[in-house]
């Protein structure tokens, strides 16, 4: 991979196994969004950008070199090699390697550690759509303005003094005192984030469903997108099905160090290719 200044924005060129919509479009993260022009527009890590492919470079549009070294090269984990990741996962299982081959280009981002807990929180029992409406007013309602219009996710010593009255805004129902919770337990130190990318998986787990209303689903996607923990694997419904048509002798655990990757790029598969549950009936 190679990247340059091109007048007031930043060309990548070389990034194998990369696709902006899959990548945003996957359930990771939920604040970018696909402009009319193919441009994708996000907000992440207290900074705005617009991202666009262009044949075969990826476009950062107004973004400085010093920015793109020290933010955006780790948030769209472009220094881990996926292709050999992809090799390595189809020596597992045959079907794996149909759903590596398949895969178009999803990558892990390097999320904030406590917006994507809380975003998760809040994305339980919920659409798409709506997830991104109750996030996008919570940063309204108690993030800083980083341009007009436009706010940073909020920090949790801010979440922290509301109460479930100050959350009604943005509409999250009984999420509020869970995303309260959330807040408080670490922004007096009860829970501390930075010590749980350290802790072996099942304690971090643990760790994190201290906190109300998180559960295997939550913690397992917090520490998948949040802390950027391959070996965690979120299952919810669709997994579960796609786990018993194409694995049904396997766990998680059997998909090794990189089994967050993997999970992607099955359910991915599996979302495409629908027609797989049908003929296992």
């Amino acid at each position: 991979m190679e990247y340059k200044e091109v007048s007031n924005d930043i060309e990548v060129s070389g990034v194998e196994a990369f696709n902006l919509h899959d990548t945003f479009e996957c359930g990771q993260c939920f604040r970018w969004n696909e402009m009319k022009d193919g441009v994708y527009e996000g907000i992440a890590c207290g900074k705005k950008i617009r991202i666009r492919e262009k044949h075969d470079k990826i476009i950062f549009e107004n973004v400085d070199i010093e920015d793109f070294t020290n933010i955006w090269l780790n948030y769209f984990d472009f220094n881990l090699d996926y292709t050999y990741i992809k090799q390595i996962l189809g020596k597992i299982n045959p079907n794996l390697k149909k759903a590596c081959d398949y895969a178009p280009g999803i990558k892990i981002l390097n999320q904030e550690p406590w917006e994507a807990l809380c975003s998760f929180i809040i994305s339980q029992n919920n659409n798409i759509p709506r997830i991104k409406g109750i996030i996008e007013r919570l940063c309204e309602n108690f993030g800083q303005e980083i341009e007009e219009k436009s706010f940073s996710f909020p920090k949790p010593n801010v979440i922290a003094r509301l109460t479930e009255d100050d959350l009604k805004p943005i509409k999250c129902g009984f999420r509020a005192s869970y995303i309260i919770d959330a807040a408080r337990k670490i922004s007096s130190g009860q829970i501390v984030l930075k010590d749980i990318q350290k802790m072996p998986l099942s304690e971090a787990r643990e760790t994190l469903k201290q906190i109300k209303g998180v559960g295997p689903k939550v913690a397992e996607c917090t520490l998948l997108y949040g802390f950027h923990r391959l070996d965690a694997f979120p299952i919810d419904v669709w997994m579960k099905r796609a786990l018993a048509t194409m694995f049904p002798e396997m766990v998680p655990e059997d998909f090794g160090m990189y089994a967050g990757i993997a999970q992607q790029y099955i359910f991915h598969y599996s979302r495409m290719n629908s027609d797989i549950f049908k003929k296992a009936q």
